[in-house]
Order: C-alpha cells, then sequence, then structure tokens
C-alpha cells in the first residue's frame, strides 16, 4: 500500500491540510505542540476508527469549530493498493444544542457509506507513540487492546466477534449483578454463556496464533536492534483455570480444519469454566473467566521485560514488536502497511538508532516524527523526504540543520 494523499479538515488543530505524501519514508521535523503527532493520529485513525490520545473520538474535533452546529472534523485519505486507487473518507459530526450535543461517526469507502466492522483493515498501518510502552509494562488491558487493534486489521471476523462478545460480557455482567441482589435462577446465565464461548474462542485461538508469530518476527527486529544480545519471547496467559499451554504448541502454521478444531475444543473449555464459576461471578457481580481477562507477557533473556525491564529495553522490545506488525499485516492482508513513528530515536543509543535506521532503510512507506534531525545520520537524511511543521503549517522546502561528520549521529550506514 501506498498512501498519495492526505486532507484535513477541522481535526486537531488543522483548519485546513492539503498534501501529498511522498513515497518512501518522510520526515516531519518540528518542536513540541505544532502537529506531527495529529498526522499520524489522523492516519491510524483511517486504520482503526478509534482514537489512541484522546480521550473520546469527538475531542478529536478542532477547538475552534466545536461552536458550529454541526461542527465537522474529516479525514480523507487516497491511496494505491496494487495499483488501483482508493479513496477513504470519515466524518466526526458534532450537533445539537450546546446543552444535548451528540456525537456520530461516518466513515466513507470509494463514497459509499460503510460501518467500521466492515472498514477496518482497507488502510493498514502500525503506529508508534512514546505512551505505547504500556503495552510492554502497563495493564493487561493494554495488551489486549494492542492484540485486538492488529487483528481487527488482519482477521476477518476478528472485529465483529470482539463487538459481539463484549456486547454478551455485558449483558451477562448485568444479570449476574440482578441475581446477586434479588436471587433467581442461575441457569438464566446459560444463554450467555453460550454467546462467551462461541465469541470468546474464536478470540482466544487467533489470539494464541498471532502471538506466537509475532514472537518469531519481533525476535529478528529485536536481535538486529541490540546487536544479537537479546532474545525476545512471548506468553499467551487465556483467562481459563484449567488451561494447558501445550494446546496452543506450533498452532500458528496450523491449517483451516485444526483451526476449526482448536476452536470447538477452546469454546467448550470456556463454557465448563463459565459455569463451574457461576457462584463466585454472582458474589462479584462480574464474569471472572474469558478473553476480556487474558494476559500477555513479553520476555528478553527469559527476563519479564514488563516488570524488570529498563526504559530503553522497554522502548527497544516495543519497537521490535511494531517492526513484527508490519511483516504480521503484509502477510495477512497481502500488502505493506503504513509505518508510522512518533519521536521513536530520542531515546535510543547511538547503536540502536543506527540499526533503526537500517530497518527503516529496508521497509515500506513510513511516517516519522522529530524535534530534531541531530539523531539521523547524514546518509539517512540524504535519502530521504525532510518537511518541518510550524504550528499546523507544512513546510516542504526546509533549510537542511548541517551533519557533523564527526558526530555519532552523523556516522553514514554501512
Amino acid at each position: 500500500m501506498r498512501l498519495k494523499h492526505l486532507s484535513l479538515t477541522n481535526f486537531r488543530s488543522y483548519a485546513r491540510l492539503e498534501s501529498e505524501i511522498p513515497d518512501g519514508i518522510l520526515l516531519l521535523k518540528g518542536g513540541n505542540a505544532v502537529g506531527k503527532t495529529s498526522i499520524l493520529e489522523s492516519l491510524f485513525y483511517c486504520a482503526t476508527f478509534s482514537t489512541t490520545l484522546a480521550q473520546q473520538d469527538r475531542h478529536l474535533i478542532r477547538f475552534e469549530a466545536e461552536s458550529e452546529d454541526p461542527a465537522v472534523a474529516r479525514i480523507v485519505v487516497v491511496y494505491d493498493v496494487e495499483g488501483k486507487e482508493r479513496k477513504l473518507e470519515i466524518r466526526l459530526i458534532l450537533e445539537g444544542a450546546a446543552d444535548v450535543r451528540r456525537f456520530r461517526k461516518e466513515i466513507l469507502a470509494e463514497g459509499r457509506k460503510t460501518n467500521a466492522q466492515s472498514a477496518i483493515g482497507q488502510f493498514p498501518a502500525v503506529l508508534f507513540l512514546p505512551h505505547m510502552t504500556e503495552i510492554i509494562d502497563g495493564a493487561p488491558g493494554e495488551r489486549r487492546r494492542y492484540l485486538n487493534i492488529l487483528l481487527s486489521q488482519s482477521i476477518p471476523g476478528y472485529a465483529r466477534a470482539l463487538s459481539q462478545y463484549s456486547r454478551a460480557v455485558l449483558q451477562r455482567n448485568a444479570l449476574l449483578r440482578t441475581l446477586g441482589e434479588r436471587g433467581g435462577d442461575p441457569g438464566q446465565l446459560a444463554y450467555w454463556d453460550e454467546l462467551l464461548a462461541a465469541h470468546g474462542a474464536f478470540l482466544t485461538v487467533h489470539r494464541a496464533q498471532a502471538i506466537q508469530t509475532l514472537a518469531s518476527l519481533a525476535q529478528s527486529a529485536l536481535l538486529r536492534l541490540t546487536d544479537g544480545r537479546e532474545i525476545l519471547s512471548m506468553r499467551y496467559v487465556p483467562a481459563l483455570r484449567t488451561f494447558d499451554e501445550t494446546f496452543f504448541q506450533d498452532s500458528a502454521s496450523s491449517g483451516a480444519a485444526k483451526e476449526a478444531e482448536r476452536i470447538a475444543a477452546i469454546s467448550s473449555l470456556i463454557r465448563t469454566n463459565l459455569e463451574a464459576d457461576r457462584a463466585l461471578d454472582i458474589r462479584r457481580g462480574v464474569s471472572t473467566v474469558g478473553p476480556h481477562r487474558d494476559e500477555m507477557r513479553v520476555m528478553t533473556n527469559a527476563v519479564d521485560v514488563g516488570t524488570y525491564g529498563s526504559r530503553g529495553q522497554v522502548r527497544t522490545t516495543l519497537l521490535a514488536l511494531k517492526f513484527a506488525e508490519v511483516d504480521w499485516l503484509k502477510d495477512k492482508t497481502g500488502t505493506i502497511p503504513l509505518l508510522l513513528l512518533d519521536e521513536t530515536f530520542s531515546e535510543l543509543d547511538a547503536s540502536r538508532r543506527r540499526e533503526l535506521m537500517r530497518l527503516l532503510n529496508g521497509g515500506g512507506q513510513a511516517i516519522v516524527t522529530t524535534t530534531d534531525l541531530i539523531n539521523f545520520s547524514a546518509d539517512f537524511l540524504g535519502r530521504q523526504t525532510v518537511w518541518e511543521i510550524r504550528g499546523g503549517i507544512m513546510d516542504k522546502n526546509p533549510e537542511r540543520v548541517p551533519m557533523d561528520s564527526n558526530s555519532a549521529a552523523g556516522d553514514a550506514l554501512t
């Protein structure tokens, strides 16, 4: 896939932006709070249809435009997939009186309205933001969200199964609270148990397969970034009380028949766990087993990075995962996703910066933000397009910062 054009209207700080996007690697240079990250955020929104930085999608609408009725923010991307030009448009709409404003979202693919579940995966992208280190060292929910975003882009039916599973959990939890407060027949839970088992098994099996493959792909990237010093492994921990980890051995290479067999077996296991824990769930008022409570752990050299890793290790491990995502999406969708890296180089040592530049040079289209070009080698800068962002304005002919050929950042890539 190649992004060709980006249009923003009333998105974040941008009243209006129209820009052709060059092939290869685009470096966006600028100070803090000038709009660099907003460009990456808008592009990733086209991949996932959900915000990564704002508390709510409605907050993506430019503040100065919120008083309008309706207030509308637009993102439009024109991109090429296997020689065919495509267009995706997203409208974020806030309308109604000030005290009862309603938010809605419209998605148009090739000019026709569609929904997020149908459109997700059409514009594959991988995003790195500094706060995404929470995927490694944050709460389990961050790792579940990470897997859900990736698999929704790449596995047909995953987004729909996730939505149906999430709704079933909410309904089951509501019934659990009613049973706990007022009493009643626990057998009423059977219907929701069946839904959780069916959709949850689909999620569990595909998460297990993804983690095995991602671990292998990320291992290759991490070896390069650390000069062979760190060995990566990943462990999937489903929230099932009677689960045998060997069940998913070599699941990444299994065929459709084996996958269906695993889904059926996991569905039965989830159902058994739900039935066994009904009394506990009624007392607590929540469902205590199932994919909504899964965990994933990342290790380097057999040590849990999230618990014991340094900031540099966590950041480098996350970068390796991001390059693994690129390879994963390429394999699953048949096209190379757009890579979006925000302030990625600033906390890496010189050796890791050099390897990251090599990885970028060997990949597809990427947009990289930075506050300072000193972190890049002269050789790397000579091959890329460099634009500067100043207060929401994109300068496509900035003055280059002279590089000291004797400095670490000025070393040529060899």
